[in-house]
């Protein structure tokens, strides 16, 4: 391999680490807490070389911000050859499973709403998530509609108050019982818009 290649390969690693040692930082932490002095201290690294690999705490963050999304967006794909109630309920778990395992860093990102890059990562997962369900609705039973689509965005809207009762309330909870009591408002949220999801075959 070139040297030019050999370091490319280098810097791109030492940037992936500081990314996920960041991550877990601002997890614990928060954004406002938490300074480039203690990142680098804490990654085991000088300030100026990690002012060479991010230009300041923001780009950092909206680094790890990246990072989670494309983790959480991984898990939570849904399968389309599976039928849509299937998939929404799958997905949810693999969100929940996903909050289990990032506990603080959840409760942090939600109480990070001030920042404009948490917004836009909450707002386009919210987004993705009401579309997969409205496009798995039942054309017989409400379809796309207005009252539908008000329905699955309150319910969303929900989920955040519910699982940060969940992880920062000590509820002893799994994640498939989380999920079976989400599953169940969904299903009351769209019976009151007069829509449903088809069951499975």
């Amino acid at each position: 391999m070139p040297p030019r290649a050999y370091r490319r390969l280098e810097n791109e690693e030492r940037r992936r680490q500081l990314v996920e040692r960041a991550t877990e930082l601002f997890g614990e932490y928060g954004y406002e807490e938490l300074s480039m002095s203690r990142i680098a201290r804490e990654a085991g690294i000088s300030k100026p070389l990690l002012y060479h690999y991010f230009p300041g705490k923001r780009a950092l963050f909206a680094a790890a911000l990246q990072s989670a999304a494309e983790e959480l967006g991984a898990a939570t794909t849904p399968d389309p050859s599976r039928p849509p109630a299937e998939q929404v309920a799958a997905s949810l778990l693999a969100f929940l499973d996903w909050i289990d395992r990032h506990r603080a860093a959840y409760g942090k990102l939600l109480r990070s709403l001030a920042v404009a890059e948490v917004r836009e990562l909450i707002d386009d997962v919210r987004d993705r998530t009401v579309q997969q369900i409205l496009d798995g609705l039942n054309p017989q039973g409400g379809g796309d509609g207005p009252a539908a689509r008000a329905a699955v965005q309150g319910w969303l809207w929900s989920i955040d108050g519910a699982c940060l009762a969940w992880i920062e309330g000590d509820l002893d909870l799994t994640p498939q019982q989380m999920q079976g009591m989400l599953l169940g408002g969904l299903g009351g949220a769209l019976t009151g818009a007069g829509a449903s999801l088809p069951a499975p075959a």
